[in-house]
Formats: structure tokens, C-alpha cells, sequence
């Protein structure tokens, strides 16, 4: 265990989340979605729900942007993951944009992104990709 560090982000996710740069992505999908074959890297979080790990990331990740589906991959259908996606996203406490995205744009972006957190979340749609902000860091501290 570690100080300060949710229990839900093992090794291989605190390594992964580091490893990123600005600009690259990660996506959380939920329990459907076929994260071996699209994931380029993949971290499982088996057992655990999208919402805890979606909170327990963004302790740690500066994020610049979102991005989700929606209901039925159609943008303005909504249903209560929706909601507990976005209320997550806006008391994480950064300024970013949550957008939603058709299928047609958020699966070639998923399989595009840097790592893939496949989650056992059992909402239909509950998919996220979080974009990695710039972070400047005092090496003097």
C-alpha cells in the first residue's frame, strides 16, 4: 500500500498512468466491451466497477479532455452511468470537457489509445477516454 494512493490503482495501472505523456490516452471500458482485441495495452481491473476506478484515476492523471459514449452509441441518450460519469469527471476537481462521441468515433479511439483499463462494469455503454494534460513539476521540491 501506499500513502496517498487509491488501493484500486495496482502496479501495472500506477506504471501505466506514469508512463504516459501529454496528449496520449486512456480509455475505461466496462464489462462488454472487447478490451483484448482492441486494447495496443492492456490493464485488467477485474471485479471493480467504472466509477470507483474512473474516481481513483483521476487522483493522479491531469487530464485535458474526455471523452464517452452514450446511450445506444447515440450522442443525447442518457443513462444514469451517463450521469455518474459526468458528476465523477466534474468533482474530480480539473476543468475539462466531458464530450460524448458516436460508436463510429469513440471505437477507432479507444482502439487508438495508449492503454486500455477493461473494468468488470456491468452498464451497458459506461466507456470513457481520458486525455493526459501537460504537468509542470518543481524538481527542486
Amino acid at each position: 500500500m501506499l500513502i496517498g494512493i487509491s488501493p484500486l490503482l495496482g502496479p501495472d495501472l500506477l506504471h501505466t498512468l506514469r508512463s504516459m505523456g501529454h496528449g496520449d490516452e486512456l480509455a475505461l471500458v466496462d464489462g462488454n466491451y472487447p478490451a483484448v482485441e482492441h486494447g495496443r495495452r492492456l490493464v485488467r481491473a477485474d471485479g471493480m466497477a467504472l466509477i470507483p476506478m474512473l474516481r481513483a484515476i483521476l487522483q493522479v492523471l491531469p487530464v485535458e479532455a474526455s471523452f464517452r459514449s452514450a446511450q445506444n452509441n447515440t450522442p443525447g441518450q442518457f443513462a444514469p452511468i451517463h450521469a455518474a460519469i459526468d458528476a465523477t469527471c466534474a468533482a474530480s476537481g480539473q476543468a475539462f470537457e466531458v464530450t460524448e462521441l458516436t460508436g463510429e468515433a469513440l471505437y477507432p479511439r479507444v482502439r487508438n489509445a495508449y492503454a486500455l483499463v477493461a473494468t468488470s462494469e456491468p452498464a451497458l455503454f459506461a466507456n470513457i477516454i481520458l486525455r493526459k494534460a501537460a504537468l509542470a513539476v518543481d524538481l527542486e521540491q
